[in-house]
């Protein structure tokens, strides 16, 4: 009864926040697309090479797969105000686990399965020790995102894992449906049931409470011990698939595969319009941030400028996305 009202309780908090929008809820909802767009015309008359489909499917959007599904595991510990900052590392020991088992003991596909699982477990770990011991999830996936790094420098001495299996790589470069590579459509399928989750599930419901008030959710008998840690398994799990993919995609895996994919995973996070103060946006929002910041790299290297520019726009884009999304009404003060 408890766990209706509270659902009931945040059903009618998002009606009434929907029904008085404020000048800043219409940024949120519409500045991704328009920026979006404003990035499709600029760049398309930059370069001739940008607007055509084999620079949009095979550059833009399997470039884009793995940012994305980086990116959704992280957006259900932002819903419930936690982060997980350990995203790059795991994806990082999840790849080389895929390799080193491909290489070492021919499990071909079923290494791609267990690295899965391998993140899915880091994922629990990470949940328990922040839920159950009291710890912000901020330290704990710090200490994870080094733990985990550096695991991966031990198992492979700082080197490359390399192999051959034609059938792992088929699974991510390969075209099932059309001309549609294999990344792309598992992209798509994590990203809708990703968003079925948030929307038509108690869990993703309860991320959602979680993240508006905590303490109220907690009062009205919610297990919320059990939805925190559920949180942080997704994000494993995704992390996980992100990994596998990646070495797949590459026929290799490396302990520093996922650098960069935190900094550019939160940017498009926050700039699709998950607040850091929770609570809002979701999955479904996620990608167009994903999408925003894959057209700008792809934009950005077609018309030549340098990477480590393109390390300074990225930065700037992360704070204003942050700025922009940062909902006011639910702090008081800003540390």
């Amino acid at each position: 009864m408890a766990d209706g009202t509270l659902l009931d309780r945040a059903g009618a908090r998002l009606t009434k926040i929907r029904a008085e929008r404020t000048p800043q809820d219409w940024v949120i909802d519409l500045g991704p697309f328009v920026l979006l767009f404003l990035l499709v015309i600029a760049f398309s008359i930059a370069s001739p090479n940008f607007f055509t489909v084999s620079n949009l499917v095979d550059n833009v959007l399997r470039n884009s797969t793995i940012l994305l599904l980086v990116s959704l595991a992280g957006t259900f510990p932002i819903l419930q105000q936690s982060i997980d900052l350990s995203i790059e590392s795991m994806v990082g020991i999840t790849g080389v686990i895929a390799a080193m088992l491909i290489s070492d003991y021919q499990l071909g596909v079923l290494a791609l399965l267990v690295a899965v699982i391998a993140g899915t477990v880091f994922g629990a770990l990470n949940g328990i020790v922040f839920a159950k011991l009291k710890i912000p999830s901020f330290l704990v996936t710090l200490g994870s995102l080094s733990i985990l790094s550096g695991s991966a420098l031990l198992l492979t001495g700082g080197t490359s894992v390399p192999y051959r299996d034609p059938s792992v790589r088929w699974v991510s470069t390969g075209e099932l449906i059309f001309s549609i590579p294999n990344i792309v459509i598992w992209g798509l399928l994590f990203y809708l049931l990703m968003t079925f989750i948030a929307f038509k599930t108690p869990f993703g419901r309860y991320c959602y409470a979680l993240g508006e008030n905590e303490e109220v959710a907690d009062l009205s008998g919610v297990r919320v011990d059990r939805y925190k840690i559920g949180a942080f398994v997704v994000s494993g799990l995704l992390c996980g698939v992100a990994g596998a993919l990646l070495a797949a995609r590459t026929s290799s895996a490396s302990p520093g595969m996922g650098t960069g994919l935190l900094l550019q995973s939160i940017a498009a996070i926050v700039m699709g319009g998950t607040a850091l103060t929770g609570g809002v946006g979701g999955p479904h929002r996620t990608l167009l941030g994903v999408l925003v910041i894959g057209v700008l790299a792809n934009g950005m290297n077609l018309v030549g400028i340098q990477s480590f520019v393109q390390e300074i726009v990225l930065g700037f884009v992360v704070i204003i996305a942050v700025a922009m999304s940062m909902d006011r009404r639910k702090i008081d003060i800003v540390k």
